[in-house]
């Protein structure tokens, strides 16, 4: 399988006619500065120089702002330095982020002329009211005439959504979720809010309208939400935001552009470990027997989601249900996959015990 690379390229806030409660884009992709051709270049090749792998699959990846709503000279101007490497085969494709009502049929032919294979949308809810809640600016038909062009247009559909938005429930949520995997994206993300500096919905948080979920509330929201894209095998590709400098402060209080919410350095991990628990104490209970110790099997890719964040998961079999672990890697077990052996039951343990 190709080793896959992404080259990051932001375009904070171009393109956006609205600034949406929750957002600062600046802050949120480390980058304030106006984006110019040459600085496409510049970052294309930096990334290039530091990747090593003959055998991989690169992708320029403009995030931020709402791509398609730039000026179209700007978007071919940008466009156009992105597509000369996919042109002398040093990239593989070409992917854009953007909002669903600034997606048509210009926009789409010029982002096939520059060799785009991938268009995600931001659709965040499909709830209209929290749409205009968060003065989105958008609603769910635009959601679903959009999706169904990209797709008709022979792109691959990525989706974007979001938890614990002002009024958002755990319901509201997945019937996004199910309102989404009707549309077939291929690819999904998850971001969890993030009260930010400069945003209204600073405003809301200190004045007591709005509370942000804990790290807890939004790592068990995820899951689900992970549970059941996995059932229509649409793939999450991110859980969270990107840490960067202006996010990653927030847990050392040192000028953190984060003000409140589930930010944790290393939340995809705290919730795929928290999948592996829920598999792990399902295989275990179904043993049907007093488990005192286990062999805990996986791919070398899936180590760290079975030990868990500083080895959570391991101490929560320990301290829960009193059961041992040891954890191995073979190279063979794949896509998250999870073998589990009793090593020893309790009364085996009795026995080792009067035999010393």
């Amino acid at each position: 399988m190709k080793k896959q690379y992404i080259i990051p390229i932001f375009v904070p806030h171009l393109g956006c006619p609205n600034n949406c409660t929750f957002c600062n884009q600046k802050t949120i992709s480390g980058q304030t500065k106006e984006l110019k051709p040459e600085d496409v270049r510049k970052t294309v090749e930096f990334y290039l120089k530091s990747f090593k792998d003959k055998d991989k699959y690169t992708e320029i990846a403009f995030f931020g702002g709402s791509f398609t709503g730039i000026e179209m000279e700007k978007q071919e101007a940008l466009l156009k330095v992105a597509y000369e490497f996919v042109k002398g085969k040093k990239v593989d494709s070409i992917r854009v982020s953007t909002r669903p009502d600034y997606i048509d049929n210009d926009r789409l032919k010029l982002l096939k002329k520059y060799g785009v294979k991938t268009i995600e949308l931001g659709v965040q809810s499909t709830n209209n009211y929290i749409l205009n809640r968060c003065k989105r600016n958008h609603t769910f038909e635009d959601v679903k005439k959009a999706s169904k062009l990209i797709r008709r247009k022979g792109f691959i559909l990525g989706h974007q959504m979001m938890i614990g938005l002002p009024e958002s429930t755990e319901i509201d949520e997945m019937r996004t979720a199910k309102d989404l995997a009707k549309l077939k994206p291929k690819i999904m993300r998850i971001y969890p809010v993030l009260v930010l500096r400069g945003t209204e919905l600073e405003e809301e948080y200190k004045k007591g309208v709005y509370s942000p979920l804990s790290v807890e509330q939004a790592v068990e929201r995820c899951k689900e939400l992970c549970y059941f894209f996995a059932k229509k095998k649409i793939n999450v590709i991110r859980i969270g935001l990107q840490t960067t400098d202006t996010i990653s402060n927030m847990e050392k209080n040192e000028k953190s552009e984060v003000v409140a919410g589930p930010y944790h350095e290393s939340f995809r991990q705290l919730v795929e470990a928290s999948i592996n628990y829920d598999t792990m104490i399902k295989k275990i209970k179904s043993f049907n027997m007093k488990v005192k110790e286990v062999e805990i099997t996986t791919g070398p890719d899936n180590i760290n989601n079975v030990v868990g964040y500083k080895r959570e998961n391991l101490n929560k079999l320990k301290e829960f249900y009193d059961v041992d672990s040891k954890v191995k890697q073979d190279l063979k077990l794949k896509n998250g996959k999870i073998e589990i052996k009793v090593s020893k039951v309790y009364k085996n343990f009795l026995d080792d015990n009067e035999n010393v």
